[in-house]
């Protein structure tokens, strides 16, 4: 926060709540200062000011929190000064006890504090209006929402959108779906259209695919009791065969690579994979989803399989029947917090017998009753520092994220010198384009207890958000690596006041409405158009034969032990 930050900040309130401040101010000033020439028309504009504040709040909807306290202040100056309505006008008598002036100058500079508050968080709390679609019909909809994020979607140019080519390839396609009253077509459709984003921050949110979605479970809602892993060279093979399943029934075992599915070949039937039960940045997010998604279908749909079980020369076929599994083998695939996780600390640390020290931290959220995940870091270290470990794994893997600041309060502890962390940018409807919040600008401030050797940060497809922010923040110190199989998520935009557009079925989704942006004013950790993006390992562990086996078939934690060596060297 700064002066001129919240000066600045004035930008993003609309032409009345803007207008509203002039107005309490105008009124605090007269009524702290001794005015002799009075006018009577001046004893009016308290009620002017709530008049604004009906229309800001009733027409145009503003109901964000800067603009509700805004509101506050103009229904009490109103109630304060609502006697001077009714009296006469009365000559200037200037005040012969100083204490009544000085108490009046006081309230006066009081009533400037909730102004002051609103401006500061006037960006990151700003009125970002909800798009009302749910009356229209699919084209129509989709035509509103495509032209908005047209405008306002954080990431069009940096992804290299072209809003016309989606425009004429999916508007058919809705008003085809209008023509025939047919509601899986649009959301098998809308579906689509958001994947094709590539953006983890683009969702239906008041959606769970996994309970009561009737299109999702007609499409996926059946298994074959197996998940595929596609290895670097191409071949596809399965990760794991639940027990009593048409797979394992037929004959297939956990490392079985499968050579032919459904008429098509493994690699062929993987690529041509497109459901998935969220939106992925990535090459390789979109990749395990394509794995966890290969082996779903309609429940009662048949497949035939050609596969080959490891150690073994024989190709095997057979035909597998998709039955209701409760869609455990997507839920097997996807770790996620509970609300248990969020009752204790996120943060886990222990001595590794080499004499590393070894933190996991699961997310980046604050939970009251719930020690600070910064300070658990914090106290971590201090007990590593004692014991002089010869090196420090900080394990990010599945953390979802959560604050930014946080991120960079944890990143702090590793760096000497003060450095930026992000200036965040946000469409300014006002302006029509998009503008620095100068009061948004976090920066990684050196904090005790410093720890200054060999570093391993563990990451994977599922490091986002935040938690993308230490290793991005930590990127280029010469003590530090990051290692995994893949980047992280690459979904590293702001999510303050998401652009929330209600559509047709009752779905309202959500887009981002900021950018992280670097020291420079370049877009941060956001995946582009081709899918690449994120923090990128320093050392990328391949997936082979050899790396499968390990991780899938005998459970170890690769990543891990890539971490140890790396440090041990």
């Amino acid at each position: 926060m700064s002066f001129i930050g919240t000066i600045d900040s004035i930008k993003w309130l609309t032409v009345y709540t803007a207008f509203l401040i002039v107005l309490q101010l105008f009124v605090l000033l007269r009524y702290a200062l001794p005015i002799k020439n009075q006018v009577r028309a001046f004893d009016f504009v308290p009620s002017v000011g709530v008049l604004v504040a009906l229309v800001s709040l009733l027409i145009v909807g503003d109901a964000s929190l800067p603009a509700l306290v805004l509101y506050g202040l103009t229904v009490l100056q109103f109630l304060l000064t609502l006697q001077r309505l009714f009296q006469r006008k009365r000559p200037w008598v200037p005040s012969r006890k100083p204490l009544i002036r000085v108490v009046r100058m006081a309230i006066g500079l009081l009533g400037v504090i909730p102004i002051s508050i609103s401006l500061m968080y006037a960006g990151v709390l700003r009125y970002n209006p909800t798009s009302e679609f749910g009356e229209l019909g699919y084209a129509e909809a989709f035509v509103r929402m495509n032209d908005r994020l047209s405008r306002e979607y954080p990431f069009g140019e940096w992804k290299n959108i072209d809003w016309r080519a989606l425009r004429n390839k999916y508007e058919p396609i809705f008003a085809k779906a209008d023509q025939d009253s047919d509601e899986a077509a649009y959301y098998r459709t809308l579906r689509e259209y958001l994947f094709s984003f590539k953006d983890g921050h683009v969702k239906i949110a008041n959606e769970n695919v996994y309970d009561g979605n009737n299109h999702f479970y007609d499409s996926v809602g059946g298994g074959f009791g197996i998940s595929v892993v596609k290895l670097d060279n191409g071949e596809v093979l399965a990760s794991f065969v639940i027990p009593g399943s048409p797979a394992d029934l037929g004959g297939m075992k956990p490392g079985a690579e499968i050579v032919g599915w459904n008429g098509m070949t493994a690699e062929e039937a993987f690529e041509r994979t497109s459901w998935s039960d969220a939106n992925s940045a990535t090459i390789e997010a979109i990749a395990e989803n394509k794995g966890r998604f290969m082996a779903r279908a309609k429940v009662g749909n048949s497949v035939r399989v050609e596969f080959r079980n490891l150690g073994e020369q024989r190709l095997i076929a057979t035909k597998l029947t998709a039955y209701d599994d409760g869609f455990e083998t997507l839920k097997r695939t996807k770790p996620k917090l509970t609300e248990a996780d969020l009752k204790v600390s996120p943060v886990e640390s222990q001595w590794l017998d080499n004499g590393i020290g070894y933190v996991k931290i699961k997310h980046l959220l604050s939970s009251p009753g719930v020690i600070s995940p910064t300070k658990s870091v914090g106290e971590a270290i201090r007990g590593f520092l004692e014991k002089q470990v010869k090196g420090l794994i900080i394990d990010l893997r599945n953390n979802p994220g959560g604050e930014d600041q946080m991120a960079a309060d944890i990143a702090a502890f590793f760096v000497q010198e003060r450095q930026h962390y992000e200036t965040v940018s946000y469409y300014n409807r006002n302006s029509g384009r998009f503008e620095v919040n100068r009061n948004e600008i976090i920066s990684v401030v050196p904090r005790e207890p410093y720890y200054g050797g060999k570093i391993a940060i563990l990451i994977n497809n599922r490091t986002g958000s935040s938690a993308e922010g230490i290793p991005l923040a930590l990127d280029g110190l010469p003590n530090v690596t990051v290692i995994g199989f893949t980047p992280s998520a690459a979904s590293f935009g702001i999510m303050s006041s998401p652009i929330e557009i209600e559509l047709p079925g009752d779905l309202a989704v959500h887009f981002p409405d900021g950018r992280s942006l670097d020291e420079k004013g370049r877009i941060q950790g956001d995946s582009n158009g081709a899918g690449i993006g994120g923090a990128i390992p320093d050392i990328r562990i391949p997936l082979n034969e050899d790396t499968f086996r390990e991780r899938y078939l005998e459970g170890r934690d690769v990543e891990l032990q890539s971490a140890i060596e790396a440090l041990s060297r």
